[in-house]
């Protein structure tokens, strides 16, 4: 590809993502450039856009939402844009994708439900397990919701389906939760992002470490946080959608970790040994 000089260019299968930092005018007729570079290499190669589908999306509060166009024609702008199954919005916030996630969940609960009179806790909790909870998770350490609102749309669709099995003593839902086996959905994501750290800094996924965390052996001076290898730094974030981005807001939890734990070569031993760890830190809660 002919585009060097962006800072994000991206494929995946036939979508292809274009990023930049527009601070400046010299930014933004960078970013036209660039998109003008990209229907010349099209053209080479006999491969075509479909300019009707390419949309611009602006981020930040202060982007003056500069016109960029294809092949002389004015690109769409919008707001909300799914991508590989994630809703992303212009404000970076998961909001939207909570409430398509819930939706989606619901409709297929309410068919599990219809189908099943007597709900088995056993059936029925895995019917919820393999075809509903999935709805509600997928790709989560990419979107894992931080306002109280977006967690309840996600968590009432798991409270409303075990309030459906038969035959539960607690009265509760955590106590029904514990009854059944199952967490919370706020603590399956928190143990989602550990074992995607633990997957990450084990080289264990198709993802440079370091693009996304810096080690804390790395800083100037010897700490407490250094004497683990495996440690990690906390970057400065001054706004919430930072800090609760998935590289800055595992940063504590992880490094909180036994680094006996941390040293695990298995992924499945490492899960198990978070689980149990967090089973134990849930019940003195």
């Amino acid at each position: 590809m002919v585009v060097t000089f962006i800072e994000l260019l991206k494929k995946f299968a036939d979508d292809t993502k274009l990023g930049q930092t527009a601070a400046t005018a010299e930014d933004r007729e960078k970013l036209q450039r660039a998109l003008d570079k990209l229907c010349e290499w099209a053209e080479l190669w006999g491969m075509e856009f479909n300019i009707k589908k390419c949309k611009v999306m602006h981020l930040g509060h202060n982007n003056t939402k500069q016109v960029y166009t294809m092949k002389g024609q004015q690109l769409e702008v919008t707001e909300e844009e799914r991508d590989i199954g994630v809703t992303m919005s212009k404000n970076l916030k998961p909001s939207a994708q909570c409430a398509k996630a819930a939706r989606t969940a619901q409709t297929v609960l309410a068919q599990i439900s219809r189908a099943f009179h007597f709900r088995d806790r056993h059936i029925f909790v895995r019917l919820y397990v393999q075809y509903v909870r999935p709805h509600l998770e997928f790709a989560g350490p990419a979107w894992s919701p931080w306002l109280e609102a977006d967690k309840e749309v996600l968590e009432k669709i798991q409270r409303r389906a075990v309030g459906m099995v038969s035959g539960l003593r607690a009265d509760t839902y955590e106590e029904r939760l514990r009854e059944l086996g199952l967490t919370t959905l706020e603590e399956r994501r928190h143990q989602a992002d550990i074992i995607q750290t633990f997957k990450i800094l084990h080289k264990k996924d198709s993802v440079r470490g370091e693009t996304w965390f810096t080690m804390a052996s790395e800083a100037n001076r010897a700490t407490r946080r250094t004497a683990d290898p495996l440690n990690l730094m906390q970057q400065p974030a001054r706004l919430d959608i930072r800090r609760n981005f998935y590289s800055s807001r595992v940063v504590e939890r992880w490094n909180e970790v036994p680094a006996s734990l941390k040293q695990d070569k298995s992924v499945n031993a490492f899960k198990n040994g978070y689980k149990v760890i967090r089973s134990k830190m849930v019940q003195h809660k």
